[in-house]
């Protein structure tokens, strides 16, 4: 079993410490929040409070005040629902076909059959059902986000440049780690005030530590750990073999960074990865294509769709040219005046109905109409290769860590404008009136 999953389990299996809590709840199905046209109601709030509740205490994150933490939820149950009828409003839908190959694929990513997974969820107190939702909910938001945000991220020859030059490191697979760590312990049945004053501890030594202070003489000075005194360096680890506690770090932080205090029942821990070694990234085959996208609308039925897609494909065969009809068909601006040209495409790069349709082709040929997030297209593959040289491919790698990046700051804004477009009432008694948002 994997962390990812083992981290799955273990959460909902902290539920049962929230019980409890959860008993003294008595919810009452009255409308929480009005957004556009649609409602929250309060089970789905107290729902979505008891799925993060274990998470919080797994996480050792301090648990807010009950009206904050309901004003935090019920925000991400609103973003939630915008996207929802966002991705309605485009014709977005993850059919049950879609949806179970995602669930095979995540299946199979921790060594399992399908049918295994729903148990080892089941057994560790998941709901299979509720788990097979949240991941059609994932797959929406992401292919809404790719046709809403990511398509208009470019990416300029300087920015890879100075990416390059300062953050090159951050490109390689990574082999082995060498980690420093930071304890602040806990006493043997820690009271609330020792856990809090631990935290507090623990906070303050990372704000020193981002602030530019040498973490060897910090741990050595504060540190509970058994390797305090060689400034908390625990050496180098292969990454099949970092402890389960420095996982997450080992394989997400850049080299030189710190994590957040993270909890155990011995204490809050530091973990800085203070140095890298890996390999460069494994070559990356290529493919070389065109299409010619047709959009739907109120006045744009699929089947119209289809239909005008079968019949550019039958004159392409006949002899026409792709490149004209592209230019004269295409709803994909960008490409039609390229005469439907995507250039070289790499893995990932696409929806992934369009990656596999086009992965299934053979070099100059053109696939039949089929359906993708952004309209129905037909793709022909003009050639295929395996990018293999060094320059090029941390090229490639620059080029997808800061698309990664800038995606994310541009969805943040997307979704605040989402936010701010649309109405919005809250009708949780806790909150002032000035908390009541209504927008335009």
């Amino acid at each position: 079993m994997t962390a990812w999953l083992t981290a799955v389990v273990l959460l909902t299996l902290v539920l049962g410490q929230t019980q409890a809590l959860a008993a003294t709840i008595q919810p009452l199905d009255g409308i929480v929040a009005v957004v556009n046209d649609d409602v929250i109601v309060q089970s789905e709030l107290e729902n979505e409070i008891q799925l993060l509740l274990p998470q919080l205490q797994q996480s050792g994150g301090a648990i807010p005040p009950r009206a904050k933490l309901e004003q935090q939820v019920l925000e991400r149950l609103i973003l939630k629902r915008l996207q929802i009828q966002r991705a309605k409003q485009l014709g977005i839908e993850i059919d049950d076909a879609t949806l179970t190959q995602a669930m095979e694929n995540i299946a199979a990513r921790n060594g399992m059959a399908l049918d295994e997974l729903q148990l080892t969820l089941e057994s560790g107190g998941v709901n299979f059902k509720d788990f097979r939702e949240d991941t059609r909910m994932q797959i929406l938001t992401s292919r809404l986000q790719a046709q809403e945000v990511a398509r208009d991220i470019r990416v300029s020859e300087p920015e890879i440049d100075r990416f390059l030059e300062t953050e090159s490191d951050s490109l390689l697979e990574r082999r082995e780690v060498r980690l420093r760590h930071i304890l602040v312990a806990l006493p043997d049945e820690a009271t609330p005030t020792d856990i809090s004053a631990a935290e507090q501890k623990a906070q303050s030594l990372l704000k020193r530590l981002r602030a530019g202070e040498d973490f060897g003489r910090i741990a050595a000075a504060n540190s509970d750990g058994r390797n305090a005194a060689e400034g908390g360096d625990l050496g180098w680890f292969a990454m099949a073999d970092v402890p389960n506690l420095a996982a997450g770090p080992a394989r997400q932080l850049d080299k030189g960074e710190v994590s957040a205090p993270i909890r155990s029942p011995s204490g809050f821990h530091l973990i800085k990865v203070s140095d890298i070694k890996g390999d460069d990234p494994k070559p990356i085959s290529q493919t070389h294509a065109r299409h010619i996208l047709i959009r739907t609308n109120e006045l744009v039925s699929d089947a119209d769709a289809k239909r005008r897609l079968s019949q550019l494909r039958t004159r392409i065969i006949g002899g026409d040219s792709f490149e004209t009809l592209a230019r004269a068909n295409s709803d994909d601006t960008g490409s039609a005046l390229k005469g439907g040209d995507l250039g070289w495409i790499s893995p990932g790069d696409t929806v992934p109905e369009f990656e596999k349709t086009m992965n299934s082709l053979a070099a100059n040929d053109i696939s039949q109409p089929f359906q993708s997030s952004f309209g129905w297209h037909i793709v022909q593959v003009l050639e295929r290769r395996n990018q293999d040289t060094r320059e090029d491919l941390m090229r490639m790698k620059a080029v997808e860590a800061i698309r990664a990046r800038k995606a994310e700051d541009a969805t943040e804004t997307w979704l605040q404008r989402l936010r701010d477009e649309a109405f919005v009432e809250i009708r949780l008694e806790e909150f002032d009136a000035g908390d009541a948002d209504n927008a335009d």
